[in-house]
């Protein structure tokens, strides 16, 4: 499913983005991701995720990452719901891998189903949802972990022996909406609302509450807004607005119609 942002993708997928590209050490993230229910063509097979996600990447080639979010996905889950995903790439497999479709993640938490429909979702110009997601690593036994919701309940953890060039730490995060996919750019899906960032809240989708680990104390900070790179791919389709700090952490919108003009 998700192939995270400028991690293994196979040539042939297509992928556009809007939203925050940080280039700094980091150990891990969290934010709060308001959650759409964005369109995308059953028979595509292409997606659309609001997403967090931190890898290790160069400046040029391709790297490894780690990410969570809400997406809509419908040629892999088979309808058009808002869908809680996860998604790495396995370095000793040399694969993406989605959820459970390949040994790598250990769940310890019953309370979220990977690929488990997120409910309510925001309605436009109408009520905001949000989900919170934190990846951190473990600095005793090395592992990268997933926690969900307000109290950070922890979801399982990638075990850092399948991983080399993140093992100890990350260079790169994400913070935003991307479509991928076969058609992804030739015939886009809709990211976040469906609407442009400038709308603003209650109209665009948004990413706030966003935090940086930088060292292993596991103390969340604001990013350095120095490392941050807000980025819209194609702003004919779809936009970021609104990007900036507040006291303790960053926040923007982001989104766009795509081919649904």
């Amino acid at each position: 499913m998700v192939q995270g942002i400028s991690t293994l993708a196979s040539n042939d997928l297509q992928q556009l983005v809007a939203g925050i590209k940080y280039w700094d050490e980091i150990y891990g993230s969290q934010a709060s991701i308001n959650v759409y229910e964005p369109k995308v063509k059953q028979d595509s097979n292409d997606l659309s995720a609001s997403w967090i996600q931190i890898g290790s990447v160069p400046k040029v080639g391709k790297g490894v990452g780690i990410g969570a979010g809400s997406c809509v996905y419908p040629s892999f889950s088979g309808d058009s719901f808002a869908r809680f995903h996860i998604s790495w790439d396995n370095e000793e497999l040399k694969k993406n891998c989605i959820d459970h479709n390949c040994p790598g993640f250990v769940q310890v938490s019953r309370s979220v189903g990977l690929g488990g429909r997120v409910h309510p979702i925001s309605v436009y110009n109408g009520p905001q949802y949000v989900i919170d997601v934190l990846i951190f690593k473990d600095p005793k036994t090395k592992n990268w972990w997933l926690a969900y919701g307000s109290n950070n309940t922890p979801i399982g953890y990638w075990p850092s022996s399948q991983f080399s060039s993140m093992k100890d730490k990350c260079n790169f995060a994400f913070w935003g909406g991307y479509v991928q996919g076969p058609t992804a750019s030739s015939d886009p899906p809709q990211i976040g609302s469906g609407h442009f960032a400038s709308e603003g809240f209650g109209k665009a989708a948004f990413v706030r509450n966003i935090q940086a680990i930088e060292d292993e104390n596991n103390k969340l900070v604001t990013p350095s807004i120095r490392s941050a790179h807000p980025r819209d791919d194609n702003p004919k389709l779809y936009t970021y607005d609104d990007y900036g700090l507040n006291d303790d952490s960053m926040h923007v919108y982001y989104g766009g119609p795509g081919k649904y003009s």
